[in-house]
């Protein structure tokens, strides 16, 4: 037949060729999704304002995002059905301990949390210090509920996973991913009450940035954590009580007095400017540190450096500065802090290392 003569040699090697067969497509990792409720399961309850936070199930999340088929195998678990200012030690407890669970499994490749927008810093930050794993846990949450126009949730989750699946995510960290960013849980912090660029991070920039799930990273974090961190909850049941005291013109120690007599092991102080506090306010903070009660001053600015010994002696009173930290990582890291040790300077240098 026309067109199909060919050597009968050459059919003869072609018969003898090895069959090579194309070598097999390396499994998508293997990624844990923990849900919390959350403004990213949200669903509005009447006009294009109100919505009840965790409606929806983390199964319904995913099924409305079907692309993450293409980015990693995942496993879920509904840990909470709760808006974040909802978010209590218990449940953190919870997470870590689900975390810590999903690294056991050397088949897992990273975490990542559903979460409100409105603690997430905290929640990102006690994980940070007490999951011990250099693989990544991703926070994502979102600014408009899942059934509003334009709902930000979607594509922070589809990038969140991507980020946790990515290899250069190892050893980075507890991170946040909203809004096309990437963010150190030590250094982000909420800043707008509804706007989706409501991360930022407050001191040392962003870890990166993440594009429809195409990721750049930036620099490293450069303080402890996860993994070199000391800080354990292995027998703990609960955290020692640690308030958090706002300062202002004319305020006074009522509210000091009253956080200690409620029994308050530590308080940190959302001081002015510098982390400072008026006369009265200081008096009664200098009691309650002389009478063992952990005081860290923070400020209220949302900003900067509290350093030691600037306008208030810390030396003299026994007080703790929070270095870079706001008020609400401040008592975080006192929380656990005060696990291992009530000694001032002891605490002091946790500060100055987390």
């Amino acid at each position: 037949m026309a067109g199909l003569f060919f050597r009968s040699d050459t059919a003869i090697a072609l018969l003898h060729v090895p069959f090579m067969p194309r070598p097999a497509p390396s499994p998508l990792p293997r990624i844990r999704v923990l849900a919390t409720g959350g403004t990213i399961a949200g669903a509005q309850t009447g006009g294009a304002r109100g919505y009840k936070a965790a409606a929806f199930s983390v199964e319904a999340l995913i099924a409305a995002v079907p692309q993450l088929s293409e980015l990693a195998r995942l496993d879920v678990e509904q840990v909470a059905a709760i808006g974040s200012q909802d978010m209590d030690e218990a449940t953190w407890r919870k997470l870590a301990a689900r975390a810590t669970a999903a690294f056991a499994d050397p088949d897992i490749a990273g975490v990542v949390i559903t979460h409100g927008t409105d603690t997430m810093e905290e929640t990102a930050f006690f994980l940070n210090l007490v999951v011990r794993s250099e693989k990544p846990v991703v926070l994502v949450g979102a600014m408009r509920p899942a059934t509003a126009i334009s709902a930000d949730g979607p594509m922070n989750l589809f990038n969140a996973v991507a980020v946790a699946a990515h290899a250069e995510a190892h050893g980075r960290g507890v991170l946040v991913v909203a809004n096309d960013e990437i963010h150190f849980a030590r250094e982000v912090a909420k800043t707008n009450t509804t706007q989706v660029g409501t991360f930022r991070a407050t001191a040392r920039g962003l870890a990166g940035l993440v594009n429809a799930g195409r990721i750049h990273f930036y620099s490293a974090p450069v303080r402890k954590h996860t993994a070199q961190s000391e800080f354990t909850l292995e027998g703990v049941t609960a955290l020692p009580r640690v308030e958090i005291v706002y300062a202002y013109a004319g305020a006074g120690r009522e509210l000091i007095d009253a956080a200690v007599k409620a029994g308050a092991r530590g308080l940190v102080i959302a001081g002015v400017g510098d982390g400072n506090l008026g006369a009265t306010a200081l008096a009664a903070a200098s009691e309650a540190a002389q009478a063992g009660v952990a005081v860290v001053r923070s400020s209220r600015t949302g900003g900067g450096v509290v350093e030691r010994n600037i306008e208030i002696d810390d030396d003299q009173h026994g007080f703790i500065v929070a270095d870079e930290l706001n008020p609400p990582k401040a008592r975080v890291l006192l929380m656990l802090g005060l696990t291992r040790s009530r000694d001032a300077r002891v605490l002091q240098e946790l500060f100055f290392s987390y």
